[in-house]
């Protein structure tokens, strides 16, 4: 059974696997990562994607007191991910500790993630981050993703 419903990470925190009871808090750290919507957008956004659970997850990284300080958000993908071998393969969708919490819960997110994906038949999770993300980008390294190229996205108006 693939339940990741908590698993301890230090002697002050906890990751347990998303559900409506927390959802909340999980619309708080999205928009903490993602500004460009509001928290209501991305309590939309969450509970549609825990509505899909075979499909996708999300896990907090709670303190002692119980405050989330830190969420993860997973997919499977059956479509082509650049720099994969194969279907299906495990997406790390969306990753966010909170300042202070950093250097601490992130790689117990992501090892829960590893476990959920590998549960649905995945060999690869695979991720990215902006270009100019330097902070991301040694993250995802700590946490042993290895880079596999760098892309600049071009556009063109056109008159009508």
């Amino acid at each position: 059974m693939d339940e990741v419903a908590a698993v301890s990470v230090t002697s002050t925190a906890t990751i347990r696997r998303a559900d409506a009871g927390c959802i909340a808090s999980l619309a708080e750290l999205r928009t903490a990562l993602w500004p460009g919507e509001d928290v209501a957008a991305h309590l939309g956004e969450a509970l549609g994607a825990l509505g899909q659970p075979d499909r996708a997850i999300a896990f907090l990284a709670l303190d002692a007191g119980g405050t989330a300080i830190g969420f993860v958000e997973a997919s499977v993908r059956h479509d082509y991910v650049n720099s994969t071998d194969g279907s299906p393969v495990g997406f790390l969708e969306g990753l966010y500790v909170v300042p202070a919490a950093r250097h601490r819960v992130g790689r117990a997110l992501v090892a829960a993630v590893e476990r959920w994906v590998r549960d649905r038949g995945c060999t690869e999770l695979a991720s990215d981050a902006a270009i100019d993300n330097t902070a991301s980008h040694a993250a995802h390294a700590a946490y042993g993703f290895e880079e596999t190229e760098r892309v600049v996205y071009f556009r063109k108006f056109l008159s009508a």
